[in-house]
């Protein structure tokens, strides 16, 4: 569903809200926003925390995401589809003028997932910062003999 994004600087876009304060990060790449709706971050895929996976750097990023955002007033600011097959907004999140989404992939807490039509302006910018984490083995890929995300 292709949707006009005129209204993102406004309290609400057609595909939900442009600010909102998080109850909770469920994991490295997805939160839950207080009004019990459910974020999943675009271009991100950290390994996996839930439904007893415990993948390497999984419970990092999932603290990482935690600290950057639980109980805080967040923007959110979406692409071109609203939700994910789950019903889960998309969207990248920002809190205190500083994007998770590009902190996690850019400090190794998550992999880059594409997944179209979303992102597609954004992908190279977000695989330039991953191949840097590589290279330099910032976190995931420093640590984890086996990269289960991306």
């Amino acid at each position: 569903m292709l949707l006009a994004l005129a209204a993102c600087g406004t309290a609400a876009s057609p595909c939900g809200p442009t600010t909102a304060t998080v109850d909770r990060a469920i994991d490295g790449d997805t939160i839950v926003l207080t009004s019990g709706e459910k974020v999943r971050y675009l271009l991100v895929d950290a390994t996996e925390t839930t439904n007893g996976h415990h993948d390497c750097y999984g419970q990092e990023a999932a603290d990482f995401n935690r600290l950057q955002v639980e109980g805080k007033t967040v923007t959110l600011k979406y692409d071109t589809e609203c939700t994910d097959r789950y019903g889960r907004l998309l969207a990248y999140v920002s809190v205190d003028g500083r994007e998770v989404n590009t902190e996690l992939v850019k400090q190794g807490y998550a992999c880059v997932l594409y997944i179209a039509p979303d992102g597609m302006a954004r992908q190279q910018e977000f695989l330039d910062l991953q191949s840097v984490a590589k290279t330099d083995k910032t976190g995931l890929w420093g640590a984890c003999a086996v990269v289960t995300c991306g």
